[in-house]
């Protein structure tokens, strides 16, 4: 099996070489990488091999009182970031394409591509998911307005997962 640092080296080199095709097989697990016009376009990730599970028994429970502390700064806070109620059921959702790292802005010091509130059309890009140090911009794919953002900055997101609510016009 691989260790996520070979991979990145072999793609680091495989990308910065002039090969366009690279297969690698070793105790049943086998890597195929494939570039067009000198970037990677194909990963085939090798087999996992899970290990027996352990159960350990649950800790004992610790009794622990939590400790409040309220300031005037934090009740306003409180307040002006009181949830809304929105009715889901006629909301469209911007789902991930891929599995990746979910980045609101094209670089840390721009400002998000879009934020609660803007006005999105079909090829408005609302964020970029990385995959294996691709860069994927997401378009809305509708015309609405951003309702509700559902991830973080830098989060991890599975394929299908929901990203954005938009409100359809």
């Amino acid at each position: 099996m691989f260790k996520v640092q070979e991979l990145r080296e072999i793609i680091k080199l495989v990308d910065g070489s002039s090969i366009d095709e690279f297969v690698y097989e070793h105790d049943g697990a086998k890597l195929k990488l494939k570039k067009n016009n000198g970037v990677v376009t194909e990963v085939v990730a090798p087999k996992v091999e899970t290990a027996p599970v352990v159960q350990q028994p649950a800790p004992a429970p610790v009794a622990v009182e939590p400790v409040v502390e309220t300031t005037k700064e934090e009740v306003k806070v409180e307040e002006k970031t009181a949830p809304v109620t929105v009715d889901q059921s006629s909301l469209h959702k911007i789902t991930s394409p891929m599995v990746g790292t979910f980045y609101q802005a094209p670089s840390p010091d721009q400002p998000p591509y879009v934020k609660v509130g803007d006005k999105v059309g079909e090829e408005t890009i609302v964020c970029i998911v990385e995959a294996m140090k691709l860069f994927n911009e997401i378009e809305a794919e509708i015309k609405g307005e951003i309702v509700e953002v559902l991830v973080k900055d830098g989060q991890l997101v599975e394929y299908g997962q929901p990203l954005f609510l938009v409100k359809p016009e």
